[in-house]
This record gives C-alpha cells, sequence and structure tokens, in this order.
C-alpha cells in the first residue's frame, strides 16, 4: 500500500485526498493540520454570515470520513513540530497543501501604527482562529477604511456594516459578536487605488453591500467616471461589467440616511497612514510615534492607458480610528522545501517539488503553495488533481521504500498529540452546546485551550 501524507486540510488538501482515492485503490492517506480542526478557510476564512459557501464543509466531510483517509489534527510540521524530514521517513510521498498563510504589505510609512491591522488579522478574529488576536479591533473607532478591491475587502467591509441581530444566527464567536455589537463605526470606506471596471470582486458579493439594512452604498458619479471604460462597459468582461452597472445604479440612488454608511472609493493608493491627533503636513512623511491611527493619507491616480495607474500628485485624507488591509495573501517558505520569494511559492514541475532543475522525491505541493493566491475554491480541484497524477507516476519507486508502520506511533514519539477525527466530532458538538446556552445556534471555540479540551474529552 502506498501511504500518503497530505499537510493541510483545507479544500486544497481534502481535494488531493479524494483525487488520490479515485485514481488508485492502493494508498491510504493520513491529512495532517496544525490546528484540531479541519477544512482550512472554509471554517476560517469564510465569512460567518454566506452560509451557502460555508456549507462546502459538507463535502469535505465526506472525503475526511472515506475509510482509507485518516483526519490528524493538532500536527505542526516544521521548526517546533514534527521535523519536515521525519514525515518524510514515515509516508512515501508528503503533499504540501498548506496554502499562504501571511498577508501583502503595504509597504507605506505607518503601516505598523495601532488601529493598522491586515484584513486577514481581522477575519481570523471574528472566525474564531486559535490564533487571532483577542479583539480590540473596533473599540474607540468611528470610521475605518478597508484597502483593497477583492472579496475579502467586501467581506470585512460587510461585517462592519452589519447589526448585532444580522449576525448572532451565525457561528461567530461571542466575544466577537459582543464588540460588534457594541461597534460605534458608523462610516466605512472601501478603497481601490484602480477603477471600477478593474476592480477583483465579484457582483454577487458586491451586490450583498446593497442590501443591508442598517447601511447604504455611497458612490461618487464623478469618480467612477474617471474610469475610462465606465461610460460605456459592453467591451468588459461579464464578472466586469456587472460590477459597473451595479456600481452605476447604486451612484444614481438618493440617499437614505442609514445608520452605516459604506463609501466606495476608486483611483486612490494609499501612501501613508497617520496617527491621530496630528497636523498633517503638505507631503508624505516618515513614521510618527505610536499613537493610534487617525486617517489615511491617499494620493489621487490615474489611469496609465496600459491597465495600471500612475500618481497624479493629488492628495487626500480620509479620517479612521481603524485601517484594514486587503492586498492579497502570500506564501512562506516550508521547512525542507526550496522556496521562490519573489512568488511566494514553492518550485515546482505539476507538482513535483524541484530544487535545481530536479525533484525532490517524495515531495509535492498543490493549492496557493504551489500556484500562488489564485482562483475559486473550485480551482482546487484540477490543481490537486495534476500533483496526483505526478505523484502515481512515481509510485512505483516511491513504493518500493520500506516504512516503519503507523506514523501515529511515530508522530507521538516526537511530541504530538494528534486530534483524530473522534476528536474533531467532540469539538463539533462542544460547539453545538455552546450555542445551546447561549441561545444560538453553533458558536464556534476560539482559542486552543477550549479547542483542546473538547478533543480530548469527546475522545
Amino acid at each position: 500500500m502506498l501511504r500518503v501524507a497530505v499537510v493541510g486540510s483545507g479544500p486544497s488538501g481534502v481535494y488531493t485526498a479524494q483525487s488520490l482515492l479515485q485514481q488508485d485503490s492502493e494508498v491510504l492517506v493520513d491529512v495532517l493540520d496544525r490546528l484540531p480542526c479541519p477544512y482550512g478557510l472554509v471554517r476560517y476564512g469564510v465569512a460567518p454570515d454566506h452560509e451557502k459557501i460555508k456549507s462546502l464543509q459538507n463535502n469535505l466531510r465526506t472525503i475526511l470520513q472515506e475509510p482509507r483517509v485518516r483526519f490528524l489534527g493538532g500536527i505542526h510540521v516544521g521548526a517546533g513540530g514534527i521535523p519536515a524530514g521525519r514525515l518524510a521517513e514515515l509516508y512515501h510521498a508528503v503533499v504540501y497543501c498548506v496554502g499562504a498563510a501571511t498577508d501583502r504589505r503595504l509597504g507605506v510609512p505607518g503601516e505598523d501604527l495601532p488601529g493598522s491591522w491586515s484584513a486577514t488579522r481581522f477575519v481570523s478574529w471574528y472566525s474564531a482562529h486559535p490564533d487571532a488576536p483577542d479583539g480590540g479591533f473596533v473599540a474607540g473607532a468611528r470610521a475605518a477604511v478597508v484597502i483593497g478591491a477583492g472579496n475579502v475587502a467586501l467581506d470585512v467591509t460587510r461585517i462592519l456594516a452589519r447589526g448585532a441581530d444580522e449576525l448572532s444566527g451565525t457561528d461567530m464567536p461571542q466575544a466577537a459578536l459582543t464588540a460588534l455589537a457594541a461597534s460605534r463605526v458608523a462610516d466605512i470606506h472601501m478603497v481601490a487605488r484602480r477603477g471600477p471596471s478593474q476592480a477583483r470582486f465579484t457582483t454577487k458579493e458586491l451586490r450583498e453591500l446593497g442590501s443591508l439594512p442598517d447601511a447604504e452604498v455611497i458612490v461618487d458619479p464623478g469618480e467612477l467616471a474617471l474610469d475610462p471604460q465606465y461610460t460605456d462597459p459592453s467591451g468588459l468582461p461579464a464578472v466586469q461589467r456587472r460590477n459597473v452597472e451595479v456600481l452605476r445604479e447604486w451612484a444614481a440612488r438618493p440617499r437614505r440616511g442609514a445608520p452605516r454608511r459604506i463609501r466606495l472609493r476608486f483611483f486612490l493608493r494609499p501612501v501613508e497612514l497617520l496617527p491621530g491627533g496630528v497636523p498633517s503636513p503638505g507631503g508624505p512623511r516618515g513614521e510618527c510615534g505610536s499613537a493610534r491611527v487617525g486617517a489615511v493619507r491617499f494620493e489621487r491616480t490615474a489611469p496609465d492607458g496600459h491597465g495600471g495607474v500612475h500618481g497624479t500628485g493629488r492628495f487626500e485624507e480620509i479620517d479612521a480610528e481603524l485601517v484594514l488591509r486587503s492586498v492579497g495573501y502570500r506564501g512562506v517558505p516550508q521547512e525542507g522545501l526550496p522556496f521562490d520569494a519573489e512568488h511566494g511559492t514553492v518550485p515546482h514541475l505539476a507538482g513535483r517539488v524541484m530544487l535545481e532543475g530536479a525533484a525532490l522525491p517524495g515531495r509535492y505541493v498543490a493549492g496557493w503553495i504551489k500556484r500562488g493566491p489564485t482562483g475559486v475554491i473550485g480551482t482546487n480541484r484540477p490543481c490537486a488533481k495534476e500533483t496526483v497524477a505526478s505523484l502515481l507516476a512515481d509510485a512505483p519507486a516511491l513504493a518500493a521504500r520500506g516504512l516503519p508502520g503507523d506514523p501515529v506511533g511515530a508522530l507521538r514519539a516526537e511530541g504530538a498529540e494528534p486530534v483524530d477525527w473522534a476528536g474533531w466530532l467532540a469539538i463539533e458538538r462542544a460547539e453545538a452546546r455552546l450555542g445551546a446556552t447561549l441561545g444560538r445556534g453553533v458558536v464556534k471555540l476560539p482559542d486552543w485551550a477550549s479547542l483542546l479540551a473538547a478533543a480530548r474529552s469527546g475522545a
């Protein structure tokens, strides 16, 4: 039997396991994850009010319950955990499906002021990721700036604009729900450096902003008109054309005086985050102390005729005590694997990890660490299939190597305490009980201690 370890239990990892089962009847797959919970970004990245997308967990669950698949949570591979070399000794092949674990930065002065966060940290907080900060995002803030024009930027904008009653029926952790219920953020500016015809969000997610009961969307038609394709969007791809049509509709709407205002801004590039209470001089400047962010300074941009933008030398400041930066994800180096620092990926050929032009035997990649943070959840299926095809082509040589036996014992000997499927089911039951005590549905456990306690008690 071929024994394969898949590192990562998000969509790319689970689809890799599924493809292995479909293409080879003589394979055993262990799906390892650093967290005690499966599903990756489907659990910890999809917004809690997107129940339809979150229901994809049911499909992933079916695969993880297959007899030849075993979920092993709480297994950290790399520094401080199971050495990558040791893992390679325990399996014929290891497929890394670890995603893109960090955020791209703006690279502007003031980016690290208190009150300035990556959108991913905010998402992790309201999604109950056990590594998330304790909160304090919205405390004391009356206005927020979200920098970016993708679906994550829309998600965090929408969550900031929703009322507590709308979110109480989700699995959002109680502390985040309580904090958002007390939020005084009334103005949310979502800002893009390019125009509406180049925004990366999808129309369905964009339209959701216009249906929030306690918020109204404000769009400046003059700013939209800076985009050469705004007047006649007929030549745009379907999604971008529909986006422009929605924005044109909103620009023509009369104001209705809702408690919260979402202002969609375009052709503005952040050049500096300014501390609160400090007068702004005539031009950009360096870091200023550790005061909380009080405003973001933007430069007006204009189309350059080649799909990009250039600065115009005109500046504008938007007051905000909370700044969420949503400008993309980036992969991080993995122990024992080469790394392409420019692209944030592991060099590969059809999923085979490559080092100096040669494939590393038994090492493979799939998902964002393979191709970069592109595509949608479904994009991971063909990506995983390609990697599995390479792995199975190599299988005769890989399987010729003898293994020391069931890896679980060796993992425990290395200090790991795997959370198996029964432990995960115990976490699910604990979250259902917690929700019942709060008069809600399922409510996620938000920290390592409670997750592991639930898993151990159930096991």
